[in-house]
């Protein structure tokens, strides 16, 4: 095997944006995307076309640099680049000249045969949180991984790799915080100071560039910020999407998916949607219907409009090999599959039996496989649900000689969900006009919230996948990834009443709110559980539906910021040293204002870290002061959910679903703090993207202690808000409040609640 270190700088040039520095083994190519975004390319391969599938932004026009002797400098008002030149080392600092992070001084970038290999000096205090759907602790530090998208069924606590690629991680070291995204689609290691006697880690690629991004603002918030600038931002999701979901492997027919449904309005339990798994299709035949058990899509669907249902229907990429099943002709003709060297297009085996895998690298393929969904929007379906796409076939090994395009399998087998989920949203999205398509993905790689929300996978019915279902949605939150579910419950395995009703309440604090089981497990709707455990259940899809007008605000900041809805503590608490305890490391911010701990079916009492400042638990309003740890109740009734002091948050009375008008009012709920704080609420139709002209509904509402006034600011935008009037719910107050109700009128309000 041949090992090579990158040497000293032979020649340094300056091409547009872009700064080439020259060595024996490869070209160093450094960009300044921003004040606080840097990327530096080294590559073998110079001249090779420079693509990314994550990133969408460009480099600045402008780059300037100092050069003495011995180093380049480039600056900028945040940071400073330092790049030494024999032998070829980079350092990143702050613009005063604080080390964020550099190159190990003796092994730097490397490379074993097509293996590229970055080695990284570490901080005696460093933490390094991030990487996306990863198993492990918060703090990744002392643990390694791999990136390589795998169908994992059965997967358990420690299983790596699993379904999705996020290359970006966020270290944490005296004061300071720094980014690091490493844009590779090969198969890509992290292995943060696992195994090297703390003396470095390193970060790599089985082939291709060592190709990162380094971001260095100076908040975990800020890096998420910029970090979803370069890759891309959500757009605001149908307002249905974030409802109660149902979902099972399979309800068998379009009768037992009407009763489940109608069982949800009888009970009145809200719901807004509902699935249908593979056997939906005719044979697990993608874009069909089966002919006898779903033989009037249009007129099942209707029955579901009816009662304010939208279905979400899967799809796989596996297209079954059968002479006259339309996408199998179309793609065979117009050689739209990946295919062996040789040119024969590839087999592997999946659902519907032998299949090819259409090429979503191109862009041609992408716009056929839109154009298919019609089989599916025609009779109204609303959302598209992207299953093993990492992609999957029995046994998994598909051979790296299977080309897509110009590549081979081990060049982009991490983002070939990305492009399916693409080719889904783009399609769907024209074919459903200015109607907003929900899309769900399996598998995935950075820059994957543009097009798709994501679930984690076949997980079980067990406590210990509870708790670790809520790290993965933390962690993809920090990877750009807003919109994230797990299935509740678990999906192999039968969970017992408590843990289906505790991770029910849990599900109430996840952005996606999904139950989902696989064929064998127990029905697993809020009525199998037994009436106690039913009301239970209810009372908190009732509280998700009463939460609705905060999250939907909160999802309104995602796409604003990439500020993640879960949030780890983190984020807002970064140099809390409690945080990262793995006591509570599961604990999560949902949203800015309420802090929720997650807690196993087996527990009544929980021991809950809060941090600094005051906090009331959120259903009996008693006041806690931060900084400390509390064992606190925690009956299958009433999962510890705490809310931060000064917060507001706006909520609305039960309906069954988000079509119901409702009754007009929106509750203002405030919690008394001794510091001023704000809250942006957001509104549009929830439905069309006539909110992208304007029609949407933005008020700032203001909480000032020491003026003891509630200020709600002029509507901005032309849309018309579904609520007329607010009610003001006051919590932490020692003695009535003067006002209680306003109108909702456009104009400025100021509420002088005046403590009486």
């Amino acid at each position: 095997m041949e090992f090579k270190i990158i040497s000293n700088t032979q020649s340094i040039n300056q091409h547009n944006d872009t700064l080439l520095l020259n060595t024996a083994e490869a070209q160093v190519q450094v960009s300044v995307y921003s004040s606080t975004v840097i990327r530096v390319n080294i590559t073998t391969q110079a001249n090779k076309p420079d693509t990314s599938f994550a990133v969408i932004r460009e480099p600045l026009p402008d780059l300037s640099y100092e050069e003495t002797l011995q180093e380049i400098v480039i600056n900028t008002t945040a940071l400073q680049v330092r790049i030494q030149k024999d032998p070829l080392r980079v350092a990143f600092y702050t613009a005063d000249g604080v080390l964020l992070s550099k190159d190990d001084d003796r092994f730097a970038t490397a490379w074993q045969d097509a293996k590229v290999i970055n080695h990284r000096s570490v901080q005696p205090d460093e933490k390094f949180i991030g990487l996306g759907e990863k198993v492990g602790n918060l703090n990744r530090r002392g643990s390694a991984y791999v990136n390589w998208n795998t169908d994992a069924a059965d997967y358990q606590l420690l299983t790596d790799p699993l379904y999705k690629t996020f290359p970006f991680y966020i270290g944490i070291h005296s004061g300071l915080t720094y980014g690091l995204f490493l844009d590779n689609t090969h198969r890509s290691y992290f292995d943060f100071a696992a195994s090297t006697d703390n003396q470095f880690m390193w970060i790599g690629a089985d082939a291709g560039d060592l190709n990162y991004y380094f971001f260095g603002a100076q908040t975990v918030a800020e890096i998420i910020k910029d970090y979803t600038w370069l890759t891309g931002r959500m757009e605001m999701p149908p307002l249905w999407s974030l409802g109660y979901q149902q979902c099972r492997w399979s309800y068998m027919s379009a009768d037992e998916v009407l009763e489940i449904a109608q069982g949800f309005r009888d009970r009145q339990i809200p719901a807004d949607v509902i699935y249908c798994d593979i056997d939906y299709m005719q044979d697990f035949k993608i874009f069909t219907w089966n002919k006898e058990t779903f033989a009037r899509p249009k007129d099942f669907i209707n029955q579901l409009k009816d009662i304010n249902f939208k279905l979400v229907t899967i799809v796989d990429p596996g297209i079954k090999v059968e002479q006259g099943y339309q996408q199998y002709d179309e793609g065979v003709e117009k050689g739209y599959f990946a295919t062996y060297p040789n040119g024969e297009n590839y087999v592997g085996e999946v659902w519907p039996g032998r299949c090819h895998y259409p090429d979503f690298f191109r862009e041609d393929v992408r716009e056929w496989w839109g154009t298919s969904f019609n089989t599916l929007t025609e009779p109204g379906v609303d959302g598209f649900w992207n299953d093993m796409n990492e992609p999957s076939a029995w046994n998994q090994n598909i051979p790296p000689i299977v080309k897509f395009g110009d590549q081979f399998m081990p060049e982009v087998r991490n983002a070939y969900g990305m492009q399916m989920a693409r080719a889904t949203y783009e399609g769907t999205r024209k074919l459903l006009g200015n109607k907003r398509p929900f899309v769900l993905t399996r598998a995935a790689y950075s820059g994957m919230q543009r097009y798709s929300a994501v679930w984690t996978g076949d997980n079980a019915a067990t406590d210990e996948h509870l708790l670790l279902g809520h790290r993965l949605v933390n962690s993809l939150g920090l990877t750009g990834m807003a919109f994230v579910g797990v299935d509740i419950g678990g999906f192999a395995g039968n969970p017992s009443p408590e843990l289906m009703v505790r991770w029910n309440s849990l599900g109430t604090y996840t952005p996606m709110f999904r139950n989902h089981a696989m064929k064998e497990a127990d029905m697993r709707e809020p009525w199998r559980f037994g009436p106690e455990n039913e009301a239970i259940i209810k009372k908190d899809i009732e509280q998700r539906y009463r939460l609705l007008p905060y999250l939907y605000s909160t999802f309104y900041e995602a796409s604003q910021t990439g500020m993640p809805v879960s949030r780890t503590l983190a984020i807002d608490y970064t140099y809390d040293k409690s945080v990262y305890f793995e006591d509570y490391q599961n604990q999560f911010m949902f949203g800015d204002a309420l802090l929720v701990a997650p807690v196993v079916s087996y527990a009544h009492t929980a021991k809950v870290y809060l941090p600094q400042g005051a906090w009331y638990r959120l259903s009996s309003d008693e006041r806690y002061t931060g900084g400390n740890t509390y064992e606190v109740d925690a009956p299958l009734t009433d999962l510890p959910v705490f809310v931060k002091a000064g917060a507001i948050i706006p909520m609305q009375n039960i309906v069954q679903s988000t079509a119901d008008a409702g009754d007009g009012v929106m509750q203002l709920h405030v919690w008394q703090g001794d510091k001023p704080t704000s809250f942006i609420y957001y509104e549009d139709d929830g439905n069309t993207y006539d909110y992208e002209h304007g029609a949407f509904y933005k008020r700032t509402i203001s909480f000032d202690p020491a003026n003891q006034e509630v200020t709600i600011c002029a509507v901005e935008g032309s849309f018309v808000s579904k609520y007329n009037k607010i009610t003001m719910v006051w919590h932490g107050f020692d003695n009535r409040i003067a006002i209680q109700e306003v109108d909702n009128v456009q104009d400025k309000i100021v509420i002088v609640y005046k403590i009486q």
